[in-house]
C-alpha cells in the first residue's frame, strides 16, 4: 500500500481533529490508562466516544502524526483491509491507532486480536455501541481488553458543560449524610438551581444538544433510528421483521412506562412470542435506549421479565412523544443517574432499592414517608427542593455521583 492510497483516511482524521474542542473533557479521560495495549470504550451512540478519543490525541501527542483515527464504518474499507491500514502505518512508525465504530467491521475482534499479537509495541483503542458482546468464539479479547463506559452527560457534568457551575462529584454515602452541607455549596455557586435542572431534564443528557439546539428532540430520535437500523442488525444479526417489531416495541412502551404492560399483550401486538419479545426487550436495554429494573441486580444474560420498564433517560421522553408525566421524570432521571454508579433493584416496598442496602422513594416537595416508614436506612428523593433535613434529599443532588 503506498501513501497516496491512505491519503483520504488522513484527510478524514485530520478534519475531525481540527473541529475538535479542548474547552470540556469527561472525567473519563482521567480514569482511563491510555497506556494500556488494548482499550475498548462503548457507551450509546452520541454520548462523545470519538470526541473522548480526539481530545486525548490533541492532549497526549504534540506531533498528531504518531497516532491514527480512523471511522471503520469509512466506505474506504470497502477497497482495504483493516490490516493493510494496519501495515502500513506500523511501517511508518506508528504506534497508536485509535478505531472508531468496530463494529461495522466483519470479524473485527479476529482482525484486532491478530494486530495485537503481530505487533508487540502497537497499542490500540477502539469504540463501539453499547449493544456490542465480546464473543468468545472468535478471536476472544475478553482477557486481553480493559474496557470502559462512557455515559451521557450527568447533571454535575451538564452545568461545567454549560459553563455555569464546576461541582465535585460525590459518592453516594457522602451524598446521604452530607447532603445539607453540599447543597449550600452548589446553591452558593448557582443559586436558583431548579431552572437548569429542569433544563438538563429536557436536554442535557447527550452532548450534542449544544450543536442543535432547536432540532434536539429530532436529531436524538435519527439517533435512535440509527442504533436499530444500523447497529442492531450487525451486532445481533436480526432481520428487518425483528428491527421493525422492536421499534414498535420502544414506540409501545414509551406510551406506558414505568407501569408495566401485560407482556403477552404487548408480544401479541407484536406478534411475535415470549422468547423472541424478552430478547428484543433485553436489546433495547443493550442499546441504552431502556432501563429494565428487576428484583435482583441486572444481568442483561439472563432474559427474566423485568418488574419496571423505564425510558433509559429523561431526554428520550421527550423525544419519543412518551407521555409526560412528572413522577415518571423524577424516577426516570433517579434510575438514569444512580445505576450509573452503583446496583439499582425493585424492592418489595418503595420505588428502587440502591445498593442492597438504601431503600428509596422518589417524589415531589410534599412527598412523605408514608410508603416506607420504618423501614431502615430509608430515603426519600424529593423535587423542586434545593435543601433537604436529614433522611430527605434533594432529587437533583443525584445528578453529582459522576
Amino acid at each position: 500500500m503506498e501513501r497516496q492510497d491512505v491519503l483520504p483516511i488522513i484527510k478524514t482524521y485530520h478534519n475531525f481533529l481540527s473541529t475538535v474542542s479542548l474547552d470540556y473533557i469527561r472525567p473519563l479521560m482521567e480514569k482511563i490508562d491510555w497506556q494500556d495495549r488494548l482499550i475498548e470504550i462503548k457507551g450509546s451512540k452520541g454520548v462523545g466516544k470519538t470526541t473522548l478519543m480526539l481530545q486525548h490525541i490533541l492532549q497526549s501527542f504534540p506531533n498528531v502524526d504518531d497516532t491514527l483515527y480512523v471511522s471503520l464504518d469509512n466506505l474506504w474499507f470497502q477497497s482495504y483491509s483493516l490490516k493493510e491500514l494496519a501495515d502500513w502505518f506500523y511501517l511508518q512508525g506508528g504506534k497508536y491507532l485509535f478505531l472508531d465504530e468496530v463494529h461495522y467491521y466483519p470479524h473485527w475482534q479476529t482482525a484486532i486480536k491478530n494486530l495485537i499479537d503481530e505487533y508487540a509495541d502497537l497499542h490500540i483503542a477502539f469504540t463501539g455501541s453499547s449493544m456490542l458482546q465480546l464473543e468468545a468464539g472468535e478471536g476472544d479479547l475478553s482477557r486481553r481488553l480493559i474496557d470502559y463506559h462512557l455515559p451521557g452527560l450527568s447533571f454535575r457534568e451538564y452545568l461545567r458543560f454549560e459553563g455555569v457551575a464546576e461541582l465535585a462529584a460525590h459518592s453516594l454515602e457522602d451524598i446521604l449524610q452530607n447532603h445539607v452541607q453540599i447543597s449550600f455549596a452548589v446553591k452558593e455557586q448557582l443559586g436558583n438551581i431548579q431552572p437548569y435542572f429542569d433544563a438538563y431534564l429536557q436536554h442535557g443528557y447527550y452532548p450534542f444538544y449544544k450543536s442543535v439546539r432547536s432540532g434536539y428532540e429530532i436529531r436524538l430520535q435519527h439517533v435512535v433510528n440509527q442504533v436499530l437500523e444500523c447497529d442492531y442488525p450487525i451486532v445481533d444479526d436480526v432481520t428487518v421483521s425483528t428491527i421493525e417489531k422492536t421499534k414498535k416495541m420502544l414506540m409501545v412502551l414509551a406510551q406506558s412506562v414505568p407501569q408495566m404492560p401485560t407482556m403477552n399483550t404487548l408480544y401479541g401486538q407484536l406478534e411475535t412470542g415470549r422468547n423472541q419479545g424478552l430478547k428484543m426487550l433485553y436489546a433495547l436495554a443493550r442499546a441504552d435506549l431502556l432501563m429494565l429494573l428487576t428484583d435482583k441486580t441486572k444481568n442483561l444474560k439472563t432474559l427474566s421479565r423485568p418488574e419496571k420498564i423505564f425510558l433509559h433517560n429523561t431526554n428520550l421522553m421527550y423525544a419519543l412523544g412518551a407521555k409526560i408525566e412528572i413522577g415518571t421524570v423524577r424516577e426516570t432521571f433517579f434510575l438514569n443517574q444512580v445505576q450509573e454508579v452503583v446496583p439499582v433493584c425493585y424492592p418489595a416496598k418503595g420505588d428502587f432499592l440502591v445498593n442492597d442496602q438504601y431503600l428509596f422513594e422518589v417524589g415531589g416537595a410534599s412527598k412523605t414517608f408514608e410508603q416506607i416508614k420504618d423501614v431502615p436506612n430509608s430515603f426519600l428523593a424529593v423535587d423542586n427542593t434545593e435543601t433537604g433535613y436529614k433522611n430527605r434529599i434533594p432529587l437533583w443532588m443525584f445528578g453529582l455521583l459522576y
